[in-house]
């Protein structure tokens, strides 16, 4: 058994070098990044976090694909406490060597979409993480609307749990009720795993209000 994630594949040349680059397909709807004056945060409904968990997890095992989670365009949760400037979201290992300054122009320069489907075996296997003060993080910049988050397979292996935490654990809901209570996880606050950000705030949300009642929404 695989944990499997349909995604649009797309490649590159930039600078003499082949790119290859990864969204999601559908794009993630129920999912949205906000960078407010505390921290940045998202929210996500249920299968958006498993999506991100395995995507994630891609992110751990292909050393030099980059994961681009195009968040801006999504819905917006129908509870409160999500506002601020949409971002998108960008993962990469270390030696995939992407530089945030070079987005833009990668993005511009991306050829045809082709299908592809991400599978992952099932049985993952976390990466305990040792002390708060090691060395191994997440190395985070917010660049061109873009967060982007740069760092080892071990350190991508043990931050996709956050996800997987509220893909299989946060509250069910049905159309028409409350959630039952509050869920989040909070990358950061006591592993310190990111480097120039105190939190990444992830925020389970049940509830997204439809597309035609956005206002603004991002292109």
């Amino acid at each position: 058994m695989a944990m499997k994630v349909r995604a649009q594949l797309r490649h590159a040349r930039l600078d003499g070098r082949e790119w290859r680059v990864l969204r999601p397909d559908p794009a993630l709807d129920t999912a949205v990044l906000y960078e407010n004056d505390r921290y940045p945060h998202m929210c996500v409904d249920r299968r958006a976090a498993y999506r991100i968990g395995v995507l994630w997890l891609l992110a751990a095992r292909s050393r030099h694909t980059v994961i681009h989670l195009p968040l801006r365009a999504g819905r917006t949760p129908a509870e409160p406490e999500c506002a601020g400037r949409p971002l998108d979201l960008v993962l990469s290992q270390h030696t995939a060597q992407l530089r945030a300054s070079h987005w833009p122009r990668l993005r511009a320069a991306l050829g045809p979409a082709r299908p592809h489907t991400v599978r992952i075996p099932a049985d993952r296997r976390p990466v305990e993480r040792p002390h708060w003060q090691t060395r191994d993080r997440l190395h985070d910049r917010i660049h061109a609307d873009t967060m982007f988050l740069t760092g080892s397979a071990a350190v991508f292996r043990f931050t996709a749990e956050y996800f997987f935490d509220l893909a299989f654990l946060a509250p069910g809901s049905a159309p028409g009720e409350e959630t039952p209570h509050h869920a989040c996880s909070d990358l950061n606050c006591t592993t310190r795993v990111l480097v120039n950000t105190y939190c990444l705030h992830v925020l389970y949300r049940a509830h997204w209000l439809p597309r035609a009642e956005l206002v603004g929404a991002p292109d």
